[in-house]
């Protein structure tokens, strides 16, 4: 009943404080999925009653307040108790909150009925990102903001979607069930996305259940509702909606793709192809911290000129994959794949002129990888 409450408490209120809400008005979207009609129509039930509830209650105390004031000569009453009265209003809130509280239950338990999924998604929250595997099909990616920094800086024009696009969106296909089991990797945050009524929590160290069923294809935008970090505003989330066919394809072009990254790891690399490689996951991963010029902001220190990390290649290697302790620095061991660390430590080494000439082939960040791992 919480989940229930605080859900549509929130759809309630955040209309009015996000670019999501705004574009269906002051009132929680009806959504994609029956679930969401299903929690819209409680919502209005219970909306309506409270209206009639309000009127009827303050109706008569200014009724009372206008009719029996003392500048007319009315007097207060002097009886004390009336065990009738108290026996109705007693029973006619009771007889209420048993008529909310049907539909309420019938709709939550349909809310946390996670069985018999079609597909299974582990949806991992980081900061500021949001890491998908699909469980058994040898799937899984990272799916970052996809606003220019341009339009953030204030340096660029704003587009339709600011804030709320990313560079690879979750794909479903529609008319499946699809469970999504949600946890973090750092601290707490909120998956949100109101048409398919979904807001659960991904706890570090927990892993929580929701489940979608989308009607309709199309694309639906959400966003972090949990504050995380100095860069809450930056973790939005795009789900995707396909037909099933479409779906098939995707997920076998995304199988191919990972078979092609995990060999790639196996041959020799170009500085080109690594700086290349390089600045694309820089600019999707690092420089919202370290800034796209890699001078660094606040508790995040500039990388260009970075005597400690270009002096030392392995103290960099260890920084990227392991993170550090207590920091903002997160692990990205579990996050980037061997290609992508090589070649953002070749980019970090090699930029903003630090010019260090060195260069990491992935083949060394798997074996490193497969070291720490046994």
């Amino acid at each position: 009943m919480r989940t229930l409450l605080v859900w549509m408490a929130g759809g309630l209120a955040s209309a009015a404080l996000t670019p999501v809400a705004l574009a269906n008005g002051w009132n929680m979207p009806v959504g994609v999925t029956a679930l969401s009609r299903d929690i819209y129509s409680l919502h209005m039930i219970i909306f309506w009653i409270c209206v009639i509830i309000g009127v009827i209650v303050f109706g008569a105390m200014f009724y009372s307040l206008f009719r029996y004031r003392h500048s007319k000569g009315a007097k207060a009453a002097t009886f004390h108790e009336h065990t009738s009265v108290e026996v109705i209003w007693t029973a006619i809130p009771l007889l209420i909150l048993v008529g909310m509280a049907v539909p309420a239950t019938a709709t939550l338990k349909n809310m946390y009925d996670t069985s018999e999924a079609d597909l299974d998604v582990m949806v991992t929250g980081q900061q500021w990102r949001w890491r998908y595997e699909y469980l058994g099909e040898d799937v899984a990616f990272t799916s970052n903001l996809g606003t220019p920094r341009e339009q953030i800086d204030g340096t660029g024009e704003k587009g339709e979607h600011y804030l709320l696009e990313v560079d690879k969106p979750l794909v479903l296909p529609v008319g499946q069930k699809v469970r999504l089991l949600l946890t973090s990797d750092d601290v707490i945050h909120s998956w949100w996305v109101p048409d398919l009524a979904v807001k659960q929590d991904a706890i570090p160290g927990f892993v929580n259940e929701n489940w979608v069923r989308i009607e309709e294809p199309g694309i639906y935008r959400g966003q972090c509702a949990e504050l995380c970090g100095k860069d809450h505003a930056f973790m939005p989330v795009v789900v995707e909606a396909v037909e099933q066919e479409r779906f098939d394809e995707w997920l076998a072009e995304r199988q191919q793709a990972a078979e092609e990254e995990a060999s790639s790891a196996d041959r020799e690399w170009s500085m080109d192809e690594l700086m290349a490689r390089g600045e694309q996951t820089y600019g999707a991963v690092c420089a919202s911290c370290h800034q796209a010029d890699g001078q660094g902001a606040g508790n995040f220190p500039a990388l260009a000129g970075n005597e400690a990390m270009l002096e030392d290649i392995d103290w960099h290697i260890d920084r990227v994959v392991n993170g550090v302790s207590g920091t903002a620095m997160a692990s990205f061991r579990n996050t980037l794949s061997a290609v992508e660390i090589a070649a953002v430590v070749t980019y970090e080494r090699n930029a903003w002129g630090n010019d260090s000439g060195d260069s990491v082939q992935p083949s060394e960040i798997a074996e490193q990888l497969a070291e720490q791992g046994e």
